[in-house]
């Protein structure tokens, strides 16, 4: 755990901005000292990384609150993505430079604007955001949540968690029984009554990000042991089958 002037010194993030993003639910605090000061662990960390790779490619802050905030955001995809843009607005700069160079050593010969088109760089960007949450599940999430405190929110999250808690209990048993089966519909309920309509092919889709390897696995290791992400997976994979 760190506290708020530990992670200000870390990233260069300043505490007044820290504050402000705890303020408006981009990054809680994970905890707090006993004078109050906030503490944050490895996992909020994290979630600055991706915070401030958003806005190093200009995503203003309700909008990079919303991706990361996404039930189907996977970060690994969004890491390739945000490389990709990040290559393009460095040859883009690179391209800059080398044409201010030769103004200044050859003067304009001709009129070329070329270099300023971003064009490109634009499209990729409007295709990658397509992927960060703007699917008809995350507009019935937004549209579910806009009016929740964040507290409601946060509770809901979770109650999402101790059902994985459960899965851990069981992951001894056949992942086809019915004990199991069961606990993979409640599943499947829960998140179309609090997050958005979880058909079977959402559900499967889920199944696949809980086992990959990534923050999801993680998290849900953490919570209800070791293997039980990999256990829902192939739940989900059998009821989903059906």
């Amino acid at each position: 755990m760190m506290t708020v002037n530990e992670v200000s010194k870390l990233t260069g993030v300043s505490i007044r901005t820290l504050q402000y993003y705890d303020t408006i639910g981009l990054l809680k605090p994970d905890g707090y000292t006993a004078s109050g000061y906030r503490l944050y662990d490895d996992t909020a960390l994290e979630r600055l990384q991706q915070i401030l790779l958003f806005k190093e490619l200009e995503f203003p802050l309700k909008e990079i609150k919303r991706i990361i905030d996404a039930p189907d955001f996977d970060r690994d995809k969004a890491l390739s993505q945000q490389i990709e843009l990040l290559t393009m607005k460095k040859e883009h700069l690179e391209g800059l430079i080398a044409f201010a160079r030769k103004i200044k050593t050859t003067g304009v010969n001709k009129m070329d604007f070329n270099v300023f088109n971003t064009a490109k760089m634009d499209e990729y960007a409007r295709e990658a955001k397509k992927q960060w949450g703007q699917t008809a599940e995350y507009k019935e999430y937004e549209e579910k949540t806009k009016n929740q405190s964040s507290e409601t929110q946060k509770t809901a999250w979770k109650n999402l968690m101790l059902i994985f808690v459960e899965f851990g209990k069981i992951k001894d048993k056949e992942p086809g029984s019915k004990e199991v089966q069961l606990l993979v519909k409640n599943l499947q309920d829960y998140i179309s009554e609090h997050f958005y309509q979880c058909s079977n092919e959402i559900l499967n889709g889920l199944g696949k990000m809980y086992a990959s390897g990534a923050e999801f696995t993680e998290n849900i290791d953490k919570a209800a042991g070791a293997g039980t992400a990999a256990f829902v997976a192939e739940a989900i994979e059998i009821y989903t089958a059906r």
